[in-house]
């Protein structure tokens, strides 16, 4: 769990955001292996508000749990825009909830490349009846704890920008 306090009161705003809206959330997480679902849920009411939670850290699980089509990862890989937005859609898809948030990336300390260095992440955000948005964030080789907290609060202000939006905006 993340212990940061301003990453849990954003989650609390959330959290009262969302209820108030009468609007649920999905997460599809990869490389922060649950953590932006656990923060939510480190919130008293949180119930109201997160739908279900994915982690699917392996490729296999991306298309099984979320139905992210193999072929997708293999053209683009797991660490990609496409697998992000796909991710996010296939959450949506998968449970009853009207906001999905899908993170996907490279945590370090290992794993990277010149194409897709360590602290590369993607993002995906879908929304019932609008369109998928995608968010791109290259923190840098900053140690796997930092680079999984910078992804939570980045996951944390795509769920920020849509809860009181309607469809489509």
């Amino acid at each position: 769990m993340i212990d940061d306090p301003a990453l849990l009161a954003r989650a609390e705003a959330l959290v009262a955001a969302y209820a108030a809206a009468g609007r649920r959330i999905a997460t599809a997480e990869s490389c922060t292996g649950g953590l932006v679902a656990g923060l939510l849920t480190a919130v008293p009411g949180s119930s109201a508000v997160l739908e279900r939670g994915f982690v699917t850290y392996s490729n296999a699980a991306k298309s099984e749990s979320l139905g992210v089509p193999a072929a997708l990862v293999d053209a683009h890989g797991a660490v990609s825009e496409a697998t992000a937005r796909a991710m996010a859609e296939g959450a949506l898809g998968h449970s009853h909830a009207e906001v999905a948030v899908a993170i996907t990336g490279i945590a370090g300390p290992g794993g990277g490349s010149a194409d897709k260095p360590v602290g590369l992440v993607h993002f995906g955000l879908a929304v019932t009846g609008g369109p998928t948005r995608h968010l791109e964030r290259r923190y840098g080789d900053l140690g796997r704890g930092e680079i999984r907290r910078l992804a939570v609060g980045d996951a944390l202000g795509l769920l920020e920008q849509v809860v009181g939006r309607s469809p489509g905006h």
